[in-house]
């Protein structure tokens, strides 16, 4: 029953994700790999990992691996991406929050492309200027046992599947199993609902 009573809890939890309400609304479809000075302006709402985070006066600027987003606007686990991308945001974010490697989903109107070195190659990063941002919290893998390998889980036909003694009338049977890991989606950490600055 304990067993039983984590597993529901854990569904529970996992199922508890929803969308924040500053990520809702219709926004251009336009990626980040299809930027071109015909769509500057437009309001794109994009996700991804951070890369790095820069503070520069007045505002913070993340450079952002693009993922796509999922049922709940928070970026997939996957190796596909549509480039990287520059979001600005005012105010300070300390970089010891949004640190290389946490997962973000931001709102935000396309600036401009600015060519910047990665490495030896000349990168062009589409910059957003940034309404809305959500930092979401680390994942969090558990595992869950399914199905029992134990000679005292027993069947009887009259009460059905439980735990009991072999001299309850019962009979010893070995069950099989497996382990699953799933990873729990927790809502976000920090969502930053102030309204941008006027430009």
């Amino acid at each position: 029953m304990r067993l039983l009573t984590f597993m529901i809890v854990i569904l529970v939890i996992s199922a508890c994700t929803t969308v924040p309400e500053q990520l809702q609304g219709t926004f251009s479809e336009v990626s980040p790999a299809r930027v071109e000075p015909a769509v500057f302006g437009s309001n794109v709402r994009w996700g991804g990992v951070i890369i790095s985070a820069t503070n520069e006066g007045t505002r913070t600027c993340f450079e952002i691996l693009s993922r796509d987003l999922d049922r709940y606007l928070r970026p997939e686990i996957q190796d596909q991406t549509a480039g990287r991308y520059i979001a600005c945001k005012s105010g300070f974010h300390d970089p010891e929050v949004f640190t290389r490697g946490r997962e973000v989903t931001v709102t935000g109107q396309i600036r401009n492309i600015e060519v910047r070195k990665l490495d030896d190659f000349d990168y062009r990063y589409p910059v957003l200027d940034v309404d809305h941002l959500v930092l979401w919290e680390k994942r969090r893998n558990v595992v869950v046992y399914r199905g029992f390998n134990d000679p005292w889980y027993w069947h009887h036909p009259y009460r059905g599947w439980g735990w009991g003694w072999p001299y309850h009338g019962s009979y010893p049977m070995h069950g099989t199993g497996f382990v699953e890991t799933r990873t729990l989606l927790p809502d976000p950490s920090i969502v930053d609902s102030s309204a941008p600055e006027p430009r």
